[in-house]
């Protein structure tokens, strides 16, 4: 199939990050949200992310505009119905995802694909609940979306070849590179980086280290560009407790108990960066750890 339009559900994290390289590389997009706000900030976001790769000669300020052209927003979800392909990158929870499928299904072509960004939910249990299991399957970019390479697509039990394909097609398009993954929880990249980070809050949880001397170990003693509890805050707690929950409930093995700490953060609202306040806090001009 050939894709021109795309729709994106969420103008979060996520989903501006998803359309900007989706826009950049010459798709037709229209994104949506149920907030207009979020619509409205996406694309602020969008076009000053733009105009930093123009000022590093990444991009020209010709295709700068041309990509700003190329984004159309509604809070109208059935819009994305004359859509060729669409891609889910909502909240991530699984009730949040099949009610947006649920409302969206009625309104698609038949020919439509219809994808998630999920991070780590069964896709062949989201397929199941659409009319159309053979066109879907899971297209989970990175974070940030316009700096990171990867893109791992992760086929369903009945997603077909040419579904697959096409999608492949599209992650080669944006000058990304694929990584197929099988639908176990949490796929590939999380299934190893959230037990990571999750072994970090248990180091602090248990007062191994503190949180400057654990990301300082990891970052000085295996080159990793952040620590884990700071890549934490970036990701989001919520985010990396959900993920866990999944690995958890998934695959019935305790090493994936979510450490207490990590949920103690999230139930104080104390979600990372988002909030301001994570294993570090963001309030003054440089973070200070909590911990």
């Amino acid at each position: 199939m050939d894709v021109r339009t795309v729709g994106v559900i969420g103008a979060g994290q996520m989903g501006n990050g998803i359309a900007h390289v989706l826009a950049l590389a010459g798709y037709d997009v229209l994104m949506t949200d149920i907030s207009r706000d979020a619509l409205e900030a996406a694309m602020r976001l969008i076009e000053k992310n733009l105009d930093r790769q123009v000022s590093r000669e990444k991009i020209t300020s010709d295709q700068r505009d041309k990509a700003l052209n190329n984004i159309r927003t509604t809070m109208h979800l059935p819009d994305l119905g004359q859509s060729d392909l669409v891609i889910e990158a909502a909240t991530e929870r699984e009730t949040v995802k099949t009610a947006i499928f649920e409302d969206l299904v009625p309104h698609l072509k038949p020919e439509t694909i219809l994808t998630s960004n999920t991070s780590s939910i069964s896709i062949t249990r989201l397929a199941s609940r659409t009319d159309r299991p053979e066109k879907f399957m899971g297209f989970h970019f990175m974070n940030p979306v316009p700096v990171m390479q990867l893109v791992e697509l992760i086929r369903g039990i009945a997603t077909d070849d040419a579904t697959y394909k096409t999608c492949l097609s599209v992650v080669e398009n944006l000058g990304k590179t694929a990584a197929s993954a099988e639908d176990f929880p949490a796929f590939i990249v999380n299934r190893i980086l959230m037990p990571m980070i999750n072994e970090a809050v248990y180091t602090l949880y248990e007062g191994v280290g503190s949180v400057s001397s654990i990301d300082s170990a990891m970052k000085l003693g295996t080159n990793h560009p952040m620590g884990p509890l700071e890549l934490a805050d970036f990701i989001g707690l919520d985010t990396c407790l959900a993920i866990m929950n999944v690995l958890h409930d998934g695959l019935a093995d305790t090493k994936y108990r979510p450490c207490p700490l990590l949920t103690k953060y999230v139930e104080a609202g104390w979600l990372g960066r988002k909030t301001q306040r994570g294993f570090y806090d963001y309030r003054g001009e440089t973070p200070v750890p909590t911990r």
